[in-house]
């Protein structure tokens, strides 16, 4: 390539470069202006995610997006309203936030007994049993919470060499 044609391209990437970083700064823009959601209003919607459902529903019916928050408890504990739901076997909450658009884990679907979708994420990924779930609570406590729509889990967990139904988080 001769220093003509280096040039050229130089100053045609260079320009598009500039363009493109002004059209991804246009576009970031939007979000930006949106401030986080106040940490005492995400506290609060995921400590009611535990056992306040009219508190869960008329929390989200003011604000929506409350759905996709998480509490950082410290040192890593985060913790979503439907977690908190899960881990106390709080199923009426978790399927309406489930209903209402929550990501959910594998922890609230082991609660919930859905052993259809549980099974096979935990035969591809063994290492998955013990995996911490909030505050550490394990699959095992997840199945055991959840009662007898969950039996069958707890029974596979077990029969897995789980025993465990929590672990402390480091």
């Amino acid at each position: 390539m001769n220093r003509k044609v280096f040039i050229r391209t130089a100053g045609v990437g260079a320009a598009l470069n500039l363009a493109g970083g002004n059209l991804m700064a246009q576009k970031s823009t939007a979000k930006d202006d949106v401030p986080p959601l106040p940490i005492s209003l995400v506290k609060e919607f995921v400590i009611a995610g535990h056992a306040n459902f009219d508190k869960v529903k008329s929390m989200l019916l003011e604000t929506p997006n409350l759905i996709y928050s998480q509490f950082d408890w410290g040192n890593g504990d985060f913790e979503a309203a439907i977690e908190g739901a899960g881990h106390l076997g709080n199923k009426d909450i978790a399927n309406y936030l489930l209903e209402a658009g929550s990501r959910t884990t594998i922890f609230v679907m082991t609660m919930l007994g859905k052993t259809d979708l549980v099974k096979p994420i935990l035969e591809k990924y063994p290492r998955f049993m013990t995996t911490k779930g909030p505050h550490g609570f394990t699959l095992l406590h997840h199945a055991k919470v959840g009662g007898k729509d969950s039996e069958e889990l707890y029974t596979y967990l077990q029969e897995k060499g789980i025993k465990d139904d929590w672990v402390k988080l480091k």
